[in-house]
């Protein structure tokens, strides 16, 4: 009921909204519609004019054509309207997150009790605040002590709270969000006005949005066309005034009919619905929980043709899992397993609760009492790259290879060579191998492996058919990269990524004439984030990262970028259709009623009357109905967009052709011929 009410609420907006779109200073942003606009008031005032004897048709043909002329405007108002609706019932939501509130400023980040309460609006960047439990983050920033869980709801939608912390690629802020648990000490970096929601909510409304390039070049098309077809409309009354004189049968053509024929011929179709698929596509992706920077940004996502994407969260699950256990000679695999779990019971990473999932699914392992065992845990430390377990008088510890290897051997303890043939196969399989040791003796090894996610493979092949090259970014081992990549399907990949390896890749792939997209969230990931075409920084990532990209997703989702390249393939693909149906739909147009026009003064015509249209007056009336209707009917698809398909552009364009190619030329002939029949019908012509 509530979505009812919002999208019953944007209707009525919309429809509001495309009688404040008449003034002259806004339609004079649309050229094309612009002359349908002055065609209307020039026939409004046709029609006053009648009542003095000034008149070239029936004053109620006039009126008609006006009232046509001004539906045809208010429709290409409407469809741009309802579009700018969406982006303002979003806009209005978000609105309702920002408000001004009472912000503890500290005078030192090292004295959290020493505070003074100031307005939100007041803060400036650098200013320190500190923001407790309950309380809302007065504005964008960057956490320099603490770690809290921060709900983000009022911007993402999601209702999980998410983790923010100082260092790291999780320390950005977001003013409007609520603290829920903990504390945070803060570094405002944005003042007010400037705010990541303050751009959010002027994105979002589609009034605000820019003309993209390709945009603007399809405009002055559109506009070009225009003024050809208004010289050509302009010498036909005084050329069919002389002819028809020569002649000595039929008359010139009227002004009224002039101005409804331009109409006609003029490309209003996608002159009307340009701006709203424009408008539609940003929506859509606003929809999908991504702000962009610029239109722009969206178009280039359209024709991407190298995406660079990270392995960790996008194209595996994130965390390596346990996947096997691989004992050494004379030590059965429920040893290895027992030893293990043993070692991991109290380590709370990912890998470490995956062994113990592991040894428990295999061999039943659960239910200790550590009680009894009287052991003491030996955390992993990045010095010494082990971790395990002591307890009555046993030793357990699990490490990387050469580590134990090396604790092993000070030990007096000894290391097979089968343990390092092992190592190197899960190496070589892109596993990463966790050797096990108990008293000095190694046990064997455990089988850490990156799990690609389900689906991956398919999509990738998806990209693959629409021409788009996919190359896996990772700090592994070109062995370990290798393996992942091809169980991945991914076209390449680069290991052990650095920053000036990713930004050296960007750049020699632009050189060759592509374009490339990428997602990051991390400060080192800025240059290039900065340096891509399409750039899509992590919401949760650094400031930096965030200045850098040119889209920003709210979900902070890897593999939203996948996502965001089939938005801006789908704009592009719903722009090409619609002007492929506008331009073969104007061509029909001219074949209908252009031959009835000349009826009077070349009879010879009526054999090109294929449709039998009944009149001159029939035909203009027909058109320029089915031209405004024709706006109306096309709205849902320009605001939906055209069903998204993975095909190269080829192939697109073919289907583009032959669907909306064929469907322009046909519509206008069955529909101006059902039109007449019904205006014939109703004697109204």
């Amino acid at each position: 009921m509530k979505e009812k009410s919002v999208n019953g609420g944007i209707f009525a907006d919309a429809i509001r909204q495309s009688f404040v779109k008449l003034d002259p200073r806004i339609q004079v942003k649309n050229p094309v519609m612009l002359v349908v606009y002055i065609g209307a008031v020039f026939t409004t005032i046709l029609y006053f004019l009648s009542f003095v004897g000034i008149k070239d048709e029936s004053s109620g043909y006039i009126l008609t054509i006006a009232l046509i002329l001004w539906f045809t405007v208010l429709f290409a108002n409407f469809a741009e309207a309802i579009a700018e609706g969406r982006g303002r019932a979003q806009a209005q939501s978000l609105r309702s997150a920002r408000k001004d509130v009472k912000a503890k400023k500290l005078k030192s980040p090292a004295n959290p009790d020493d505070y003074t309460e100031v307005l939100s609006n007041t803060l400036k960047k650098g200013d320190i605040v500190i923001v407790k439990a309950g309380e809302q983050i007065p504005m964008d920033g960057e956490v320099i002590d603490g770690a809290a869980s921060v709900d983000e709801s009022a911007i993402t939608g999601e209702s999980a709270p998410v983790i923010r912390e100082s260092g790291g690629d999780r320390s950005a802020v977001t003013g409007g969000t609520t603290l829920v648990s903990d504390w945070l000490i803060i570094a405002v970096t944005a003042e007010a006005g400037e705010s990541f929601l303050d751009k959010m909510i002027a994105m979002v409304e589609g009034a605000s949005r820019k003309k993209t390039p390709n945009e603007v070049a399809l405009q002055i098309l559109l506009v070009t066309l225009t003024i050809i077809f208004l010289v050509v409309t302009a010498t036909l009354l005084p050329f069919t005034s002389f002819v028809s004189k020569q002649a000595g049968s039929g008359a010139a053509i009227s002004v009224t009919n002039v101005i409804a024929l331009l109409v006609c011929l003029a490309p209003t179709t996608i002159g009307a619905l340009l701006s709203s698929i424009g408008i539609a596509g940003m929506s859509r992706l606003n929809q999908a929980n991504v702000l962009a920077m610029s239109g722009r940004a969206i178009e280039a996502a359209g024709d991407v043709d190298v995406l660079l994407l990270d392995k960790t969260g996008t194209i595996t699950l994130g965390n390596r899992q346990a996947s096997e256990f691989l004992p050494v000679n004379g030590v059965t695999e429920q040893e290895l397993a027992d030893a293990a779990q043993l070692s991991s019971i109290a380590d709370e990473t990912a890998e470490g609760r995956s062994i113990v999932i592991l040894a428990k699914e295999k061999f039943g392992i659960r239910g200790r009492d550590m009680s009894k065992l009287q052991a003491t845990f030996v955390e992993f430390t990045a010095k010494t790259r082990m971790s395990g377990i002591d307890f009555q008088g046993n030793e357990i510890r699990k490490g990387a290879a050469d580590t134990v290897k090396q604790y092993v051997l000070q030990r007096n303890g000894d290391y097979p060579d089968e343990c390092d043939r092992i190592v190197k196969h899960v190496a070589a399989a892109g596993g990463t191998p966790l050797v096990v040791a108990k008293n000095q003796q190694v046990l064997g090894v455990i089988n850490l492996k990156d799990i690609v996610k389900n689906g991956v493979k398919e999509r990738f092949e998806d990209l693959r058919k629409m021409g788009i090259k996919t190359i896996m970014i990772t700090g592994d081992n070109p062995m370990t990269a290798a393996a992942i990549a091809a169980e991945a399907g991914v076209d390449d990949f680069l290991a052990e990524a650095t920053p000036e390896a990713k930004l050296a890749l960007i750049r020699d792939y632009q050189t060759k004439g592509h374009l490339v997209a990428m997602t990051g969230d991390g400060t080192n990931d800025a240059p290039a984030l900065a340096q891509a075409d399409v750039a899509v920084a992590m919401n949760t990532g650094t400031q930096a990262a965030k200045e850098a990209g040119n889209m920003v997703d709210l979900d902070s989702s890897p593999t939203k970028l996948i996502d965001i390249v089939r938005i801006g393939k789908q704009l592009l693909m719903t722009r090409g259709s619609l002007t492929t149906f506008s331009v073969a739909n104007d061509v029909a147009k001219y074949f209908a009623i252009i031959p009835v026009l000349f009826f009077g003064i070349f009879p010879q015509l009526t054999a090109l009357n294929i449709m039998g249209l009944t009149s001159s007056k029939s035909a203009i009336l027909s058109a320029i109905i089915y031209n405004a209707l024709i706006i109306i009917a096309l709205i849902p698809l320009a605001l939906k967009g055209v069903k998204y398909r993975e095909l190269p552009a080829g192939k697109l364009l073919e289907r583009n052709l032959l669907i909306y190619g064929l469907g322009g030329l046909a519509a206008p002939f069955a529909a101006i011929k059902l039109i007449d029949m019904i205006l014939t019908a109703c004697g109204l012509v």
